[in-house]
C-alpha cells in the first residue's frame, strides 16, 4: 500500500508527463488558453489514461510479453508478440477516444465544440501511449499498480494544463515585449513550472 502512495505521488509531480518527460506538448499548449476548457480536455486526458493503462496492462501481461501465452498452453510458453505492443497500446487508446468522444458530445456539446479538433487527437496524444510505454517498461507486478500509475499521470497532466492556462490568463493582461509574445513567453513559462516540479525530486 506504502508503495502505490508513493507511486501515486512519484507520477503527479516528480515523473509529471509534461514537465518531466515533455510528453502530450502539442495540446497542452494549444487548449491551454482557457482554464475551463483546458480542466475538460485534461479530465478527458486522465479519464483515457485511466481506462487504457490497465487494459493495455492485461494485454501486455497475458498475451503479449515473453512466455504470457503459457496460461493458454504449455506449448505456447516460447511465443513472444512483444512486437506488436505499439499497434495493440494504439488501437486500445483509439477505441477508448472515441468512446470518450461520443459521450462528451452527447453529455456537453458546449465543451465537444470548444475542444475541437483536439478531441479526437487526445488518440495521439504521446503521453497517453507513453504512460503505457513506461508501464510495460516498469514491468507493475500488478493491474493495480498500472492503475494507480495511471491516475497519477492523468492528474498531473490535469494540474500542469491548468495551472499552465491560469497563467496564461494572466499574463493576457500584462505588458509583455513583443518579441516574447506568444508561442516565446508560452515556453519560457513551461520551463520556469518545470524547474518547479523539480523541486519535488527530493520527496
Amino acid at each position: 500500500m506504502e508503495f502505490l502512495g508513493d507511486l501515486f505521488i512519484r507520477s503527479i509531480f516528480v515523473e509529471n508527463m509534461i514537465f518531466a518527460y515533455f510528453l502530450g506538448m502539442c495540446s497542452y499548449l494549444a487548449v491551454s488558453k482557457n482554464v475551463n476548457t483546458s480542466l475538460g480536455l485534461g479530465a478527458a486526458v486522465c479519464f483515457v489514461l485511466v481506462i487504457t493503462v490497465p487494459i493495455n496492462y492485461l494485454i501486455n501481461h497475458y498475451l503479449l510479453k515473453p512466455g504470457a501465452l503459457a496460461w493458454i498452453s504449455p506449448q505456447l510458453s516460447e511465443v513472444n508478440l512483444s512486437f506488436l505492443s505499439l499497434i495493440v497500446f494504439i488501437a486500445v487508446i483509439a477505441s477508448i477516444v472515441q468512446l470518450l468522444e461520443m459521450i462528451i458530445e452527447r453529455i456537453s456539446s458546449q465543451l465537444y465544440n470548444a475542444l475541437g479538433i483536439f478531441l479526437p487527437l487526445i488518440a495521439v496524444n504521446c503521453a497517453i501511449l507513453g504512460a503505457s510505454l513506461f508501464m510495460q517498461e516498469r514491468n507493475f507486478s500488478s493491474i493495480g499498480e498500472s492503475f494507480t500509475y495511471a491516475a497519477g499521470s492523468g492528474i498531473g497532466w490535469l494540474i500542469a494544463i491548468v495551472a499552465f492556462a491560469a497563467i496564461r490568463e494572466r499574463i493576457r493582461y500584462s505588458n509583455i515585449p513583443k518579441p516574447l509574445r506568444g508561442l516565446g513567453i508560452s515556453y519560457i513559462t513551461t520551463g520556469l513550472m518545470a524547474l518547479g516540479f523539480m523541486a519535488f525530486l527530493g520527496m
